[in-house]
């Protein structure tokens, strides 16, 4: 009698369905990148280059705003696919791909500049690029959500 009334709090069907998003890799060229909306946010999937993983991890002991390694950014195993949510996390623009002084991502707004790996190197953003929570369900496939 109870379970009808609890159930109908549930998400409906088509909200859960914006919880998560699967994208085939198989679309994203090494050094490329993607971007997706996710709850209404871009999502950025990259496919590094082994120079470009090599870069981050080369940094990890460097100087930053928001130190992290490299190897917390992604997902074991699998260190050429970085997910992140493309909002600068000063003001929320959304950075572009590949500029800025570490070849990572630069916003034009207000001049953050952002590693291969994410992190806020330069500019007025406090913290890094977001890892959302995301699994590979296959070597071609990330289900992110």
């Amino acid at each position: 009698m109870a379970w009808p009334f609890i159930a109908q709090m549930n998400p409906s069907a088509d909200t859960m369905a914006l919880a998560s998003v699967e994208y085939d890799l198989t679309k994203i060229e090494p050094g490329m990148q993607v971007t997706i909306n996710w709850r209404g946010k871009p999502l950025f999937i990259r496919n590094r280059t082994q120079a470009q993983v090599d870069a981050a991890v080369k940094d990890d002991g460097a100087s930053m705003p928001d130190p992290q390694p490299d190897a917390e950014r992604h997902k074991e195993g699998k260190a050429q696919w970085l997910v992140l949510v493309g909002s600068c996390t000063h003001l929320g623009c959304v950075p572009t791909v590949g500029g800025g002084d570490y070849q990572g991502w630069f916003c034009p707004c207000h001049g953050s500049h952002y590693d291969t790996s994410g992190r806020i190197r330069k500019g007025p953003a406090p913290l890094n690029l977001v890892v959302p929570e995301y699994a590979f369900l296959s070597d071609t496939k990330v289900k992110i959500g």
